[in-house]
């Protein structure tokens, strides 16, 4: 991505959106996101395995109806929409409308039963699905200076970094209810206002069902001290510069973009709950049926991977039921009721 104003100062928020959305930048790149970073999605087939289940049971509390649909927020190239819809039972997949939400233009080949769209459409019924999505939606950087006050960090295109004016309006009272920072100089918070209005707007679009966000987050006991703005190129993490080389992305304030009825709970308990579990397959299988064991054993290491603390499993999965039933006795109640301490480890 070229910049002609390379001297030009802005705030984070208008740097990263300009970075990653504009003309050239970084998600309009052929290669596209799985050429520099690997989700749930990339990590195996049994991710969106599991979304179809999801999206069975939202079948099932929905009452089965005629169409049911399923929309993938920030599909990348299609991977989880595509994985879904072959993981489908027949008579679901005649009923499920496809729906793949996506700045880039649509990859060649793509199921034609997928509908490629720039915004989510309106009057879902069904399941909306956004697997790190909201962390690349741009917010402001704060940075408290040598009197304490939290300042609007503004970066030229090279990365180049100085602290601008207070906050003060909506960005400051989301400071001081979601990531109140201690009067220390240099400490760093990443003011998730816009992610908060980004997903109550996408969760707006769905008339019956649920929305769900899966991302890196973090809860506002636990906020990291300096932020957690970072970049991505080539598998690598890299210095965040927004010049569209790089990814730009920042951990999700989950906790504070659910709305009313909303859950957080981890992708380990989420996972767990629609059948996968990581556990290895029974040694006696090796030697009655060999190519079933490596099967499961494959299988296994990858549910694993997607469950694993300190990495995937440690993700953050917002369930925001809407206008259907999520009592615990209900095809949703289950991963909507608190998650027991064991299942936490």
């Amino acid at each position: 991505m070229t910049d002609d104003t390379a001297g030009e100062w802005r705030g984070w928020r208008a740097a990263a959106e300009r970075a990653l959305y504009g003309p050239g930048g970084f998600y309009h790149r052929p290669e596209g996101p799985a050429g520099h970073f690997r989700t749930s999605v990339h990590a195996s087939p049994l991710f969106a395995e599991a979304v179809a289940r999801l999206l069975g049971r939202v079948d099932e509390a929905l009452g089965r109806p005629r169409a049911l649909d399923f929309v993938d927020m920030a599909a990348g190239r299609g991977e989880l929409v595509t994985g879904v819809l072959a993981a489908l039972p027949a008579d679901l997949a005649t009923r499920t409308r496809a729906y793949a939400v996506e700045l880039a233009d649509r990859p060649a080949g793509l199921d034609r039963r997928i509908e490629w769209l720039t915004e989510p459409p309106r009057g879902i019924t069904g399941l909306l699905f956004a697997n790190e999505w909201l962390d690349n939606v741009p917010v402001e950087i704060a940075e408290t200076d040598s009197a304490g006050v939290a300042r609007r960090v503004l970066v030229r295109p090279d990365g180049t970094e100085r602290l601008g004016e207070p906050f003060s309006g909506a960005a400051a009272r989301w400071l001081a209810r979601w990531w109140p920072l201690p009067a220390e100089e240099g400490l760093r918070a990443e003011v998730g206002l816009p992610r908060d209005e980004a997903w109550a707007a996408a969760v707006a679009t769905v008339e019956r069902g649920l929305a769900v966000a899966v991302d890196y987050a973090h809860a506002v006991g636990a906020r990291p001290l300096f932020g957690t703005l970072t970049g991505f190129r080539a598998g690598r993490e890299t210095a965040p510069v927004p010049d569209g080389s790089c990814d730009i992305t920042a951990h999700v304030a989950l906790d504070a973009c659910a709305l009313p009825g909303g859950r957080v709970l981890t992708q380990r308990a989420a996972l767990r709950t629609l059948g996968i579990a990581g556990a290895r397959p029974p040694l006696a299988l090796a030697s009655t049926e060999p190519a079933a064991y490596v099967r499961a054993l494959a299988s296994a290491g990858e549910a694993a991977e997607l469950t694993a603390p300190g990495g995937l499993g440690d993700f953050g999965w917002l369930l925001q039921p809407v206008a259907v039933p999520d009592a615990p006795d209900t095809p949703l109640g289950a991963l909507l009721v608190d998650v027991p301490d064991h299942e936490e480890q």
